[in-house]
C-alpha cells in the first residue's frame, strides 16, 4: 500500500514543507485461508463480546483498558488535541555523525520530498551530506512519537523512523567464557579477509519467494513441485580447527578456478 504523509522540516528559523513516501514494497506471497472442504473463503468477523453480533467498523472504537473490564474511550480527536505544533514538524535538534548510531536503533525508512521551499531542502540535503551528518529529531507519526534521524544517501533525503533508548532490550545471553586459541583467530581473521567484498545489494534476491512462486505455477498446472536441493550443510563433528582448516582451502580453491 502506498504511503504518503505531509509534514514539515524546520532546522533553526528555516522551515520546509514536506512529503514521506515509502522507501520499501513487499514482495511477500499473499495466501487466503479457505475451508479445506469446499474449497470456499473463510471469513472473519468482529463480533461483540457482550452481544455476539457483528459489529459495523464505523461503530468500532480505540480503548484504554484501565482496570478490569473497564476502559476509557480515545476517539481520533483525542489524539489530535494533545499534539502540539512541534509534535506535528520535524524539529531538527542536533546533527550527529552516521558512525554513531548503532543500525540497532533503525526501524522503518521512508524518502523525503519537498512540498514547497526546493531551495531550502536542497541546501539541508547538500550541507548535510557535505559534512558527513544525520539529523534527530522527534515528531509525531499517527498516534505514536517517533525518534527520527534525517539522512542523505545518494542524493536522496532519508527519514529513518529509530527506537527509543527505553526499547531497545539487553543481550540475554551471559558472558561467554570460552577461550579462542590464537591459531584460531589468526585463520579466522584470514577467512575473513578472502571472502571481503563491496556490498552490492543488487545481487542478492529473495530465492525462497522465487521457488515458492515456481511451487505455485507447478501446482496451477497440476504438477509436482520440485523438490529443493538441500545444498551444503556444514558437518557439526569435525573440529573447529579442522572446519577453519577447510574453508580456507576451499575459498583458495574457489579463487583459483576463476
Amino acid at each position: 500500500m502506498a504511503f504518503s504523509y505531509k509534514s514539515s522540516i524546520s532546522f533553526g528559523l528555516v522551515f520546509i514543507p514536506v512529503r514521506l513516501h515509502n522507501t520499501v514494497k513487499s514482495n511477500d506471497v499473499s495466501f487466503n485461508m479457505l475451508d479445506k472442504r469446499t474449497n470456499s473463503r473463510i471469513l472473519y468477523k468482529k463480533i461483540s463480546a457482550s452481544t455476539g453480533e457483528e459489529v459495523n467498523a464505523e461503530d468500532i472504537v480505540k480503548a484504554y483498558q484501565y482496570e478490569k473490564d473497564r476502559y476509557v474511550i480515545i476517539e481520533d480527536d483525542d489524539f489530535e488535541k494533545i499534539k502540539t505544533k512541534r509534535d506535528k514538524s520535524i524539529v531538527i535538534e542536533s546533527f550527529v555523525d552516521i558512525s554513531e548510531i548503532d543500525p540497532i536503533y533503525y526501524d522503518k525508512s521512508y524518502y523525503v520530498t519537498p512540498e514547497g521551499a526546493e531551495k531550502a531542502f536542497a541546501l539541508l540535503r547538500e550541507a548535510m551530506e557535505g559534512e558527513g551528518k544525520i539529523g534527530i529529531a522527534k515528531t509525531v507519526l499517527g498516534s505514536k512519537e517517533n525518534l527520527i534521524a534525517l539522512r542523505v544517501s545518494g542524493g536522496d533525503m532519508i527519514l529513518n523512523t529509530m527506537h527509543f533508548y527505553s526499547e531497545i532490550q539487553k543481550n540475554p545471553i551471559k558472558e561467554i567464557k570460552a577461550k579462542v586459541e590464537e591459531k584460531e583467530l589468526q585463520l579466522a581473521r584470514m577467512i575473513i579477509g578472502s571472502m571481503a567484498a563491496s556490498f552490492e545489494p543488487e545481487n542478492y534476491q529473495d530465492e525462497y519467494n522465487l521457488r515458492l512462486r515456481k511451487a505455485i505455477e507447478e501446482k496451477i498446472r497440476g504438477e509436482e513441485i520440485t523438490v529443493a536441493d538441500e545444498g551444503d550443510l556444514p558437518n557439526a563433528a569435525i573440529s573447529l580447527m579442522e572446519a577453519l582448516q577447510r574453508t580456507l582451502q576451499r575459498g583458495k580453491q574457489a579463487q583459483a578456478g576463476q
